[in-house]
């Protein structure tokens, strides 16, 4: 009966006009992201994260979290019709979801892919609205050693689930935690690391890093390669799937929601774990495994699914115990600190209206999406024929105009255009940035964390080891690094990370 009562508080929230139309802005700018290749969500929240200083703070959140949701749902369209997948969890959509294009299936494709992200965004909120309580009520019971294990057991799942090379997404976490030390030490007061720049005494701000390694950077990659020149036809065909099709697809929904909603949980998961480890799994038990790569409806419906559901519950460590489990949970966590909200379990008694009314406007926003996605097609099929040369700049202007608004500062430009620099040279070296965000977020609490607990055990380091939710929490980190570390685990992680490589 509580959660009935606090859903009809999040939906009196949700439903004024004013959150109704950010809703609908984020959703918009999330397929639009989505459809448009080498744009991406975590750009486009970190340039659009100073616009939240003049919103109200639900408003500002309810589209953030549109444009996220959003582009999972924007990245197939892209993916189906011309293989070229607008975000890298919809990468695995090209294989299945392309072939239904080529024969003569798109229109189906699209709406299978909708319809599956529909039912796995519903589900994984209903997830979020019950499961968030009970694990808000334990978080209260946390304390510095506990919030420190907790980071640790993150940092370390981020590296663990990262794609790409163990040793590289270690020193990003730790270049990440470097930079987060960047500034004036709360306790001491002594500045750090600033190399005597006045600019640098408050420390680097996540988003001019944010926008440099993912925005700035990502338009250098793009320049750099030919303009496609595959042609899209404007011919989608029928956008019901036939009887055989809905068949196949339906189971591979449901299981793909439940495999996208526990991964989406855990740190470093998110979507593109979840949408590449849906595919494994229907390909493995699936009577007809050759007929994947063949325009299967269970090789598209099961991650479409599976990446959505991914983009729901991945909220639920961020709300519940304040940690962001990937890059855009930590611009999340910046977008909160923006109206002095700290996230943590805290946000459900202080800020009711904020949690509730996010967790409705994701139900809202699923369903604008069904609507966006189906009948305003043909309008992303004509968005997909700009050139990208024409494109960027608008883009460059954006960025640039986002991070100067932070404070007004040109440096920050520069700063930002030289991580730009140092993410483009990243990127060739097979660098994943999204470690180096988590890094920076979570370091500074980390470190207070930390301290803290050294402040109230007297300076005795066991102290994390003798309170045992906090002893819990390491072992489980120190499993996880052992199970890595097995040749047999080891290999097998690189396989389910080749195609995306």
């Amino acid at each position: 009966m509580e959660l009935f009562d606090n859903l009809m508080l999040g939906f009196s929230v949700a439903f004024t006009p004013e959150n109704l139309a950010y809703a609908l802005l984020g959703c918009i700018l999330g397929t639009l992201i989505g459809v448009l290749p080498g744009i991406g969500p975590v750009p486009t929240i970190a340039m659009l994260l100073p616009i939240t200083y003049v919103l109200p703070p639900v408003a500002g959140l309810i589209m953030l979290a549109g444009i996220y949701y959003g582009a999972q749902y924007g990245g197939s369209t892209t993916a189906i019709l011309v293989a070229l997948p607008g975000e890298t969890s919809a990468v695995v959509t090209v294989l299945d979801g392309h072939q239904m294009a080529r024969n003569g299936r798109a229109g189906a494709a699209l709406a299978i892919a909708a319809l599956g992200s529909f039912f796995a965004g519903c589900v994984a909120t209903l997830l979020l609205a019950a499961f968030a309580p009970p694990l808000a009520e334990v978080a209260f019971k946390f304390g510095p050693a506990e919030y420190f294990s907790l980071m640790v057991l993150g940092l370390v799942g981020a590296v663990v689930l990262a794609s790409g090379s163990l040793p590289k997404a270690i020193a990003m976490i730790i270049l990440g935690l470097l930079l987060g030390m960047v500034g004036t030490d709360v306790n001491s007061g002594v500045a750090r690391y600033d190399f005597g720049i006045p600019e640098l005494q408050d420390g680097i701000d996540f988003a001019i890093v944010a926008m440099g390694v993912f925005g700035f950077s990502e338009i250098m990659t793009n320049l750099e390669q030919k303009e496609n020149r595959v042609d899209i036809t404007d011919k989608i065909g029928t956008l019901y799937p036939n009887f055989q099709e809905f068949k196949e697809a339906a189971p591979a929904v449901v299981r793909g929601t439940a495999l996208g909603s526990a991964l989406g949980i855990l740190p470093g998961g998110g979507a593109v774990l979840s949408s590449f480890a849906s595919y494994t799994l229907e390909k493995k038990i699936s009577r007809n495994p050759e007929r994947f790569g063949k325009g299967h409806p269970a090789g598209l419906a099961g991650p479409e699914s599976a990446n959505n559901a991914a983009a729901q519950t991945s909220f639920i460590p961020l709300l519940t115990l304040g940690i962001p489990g990937n890059a855009v949970m930590a611009l999340m966590v910046g977008a909160m600190t923006i109206h002095n909200i700290q996230p943590g379990p805290q946000v459900m008694s202080s800020h009711p209206e904020l949690f509730w009314g996010l967790i409705a406007s994701m139900w809202i926003g699923n369903l604008m999406l069904v609507v966006l996605n189906l009948p305003l097609i043909g309008l992303w099929v004509k968005l997909l024929k700009v050139p990208y040369r024409i494109l960027f700049p608008a883009i460059l202007v954006f960025c640039t105009i986002g991070v100067y608004s932070l404070n007004y500062n040109t440096f920050d430009i520069f700063m930002t255009a030289a991580f730009g620099v140092i993410g483009y040279v990243w990127s060739k070296l097979k660098c994943e940035g999204a470690p180096l965000l988590l890094g920076l977020v979570l370091g500074p609490m980390m470190e207070e964390n930390f301290r803290r607990a050294l402040l109230l055990s007297r300076g005795d380091f066991m102290t994390f080891l003798n309170r045992p939710l906090s002893a819990t929490l390491l072992a489980l980190a120190l499993g996880l690094v052992i199970l890595v570390a097995l040749p047999a685990i080891r290999k097998k992680r690189e396989e389910t990370f080749v195609e995306e490589d």
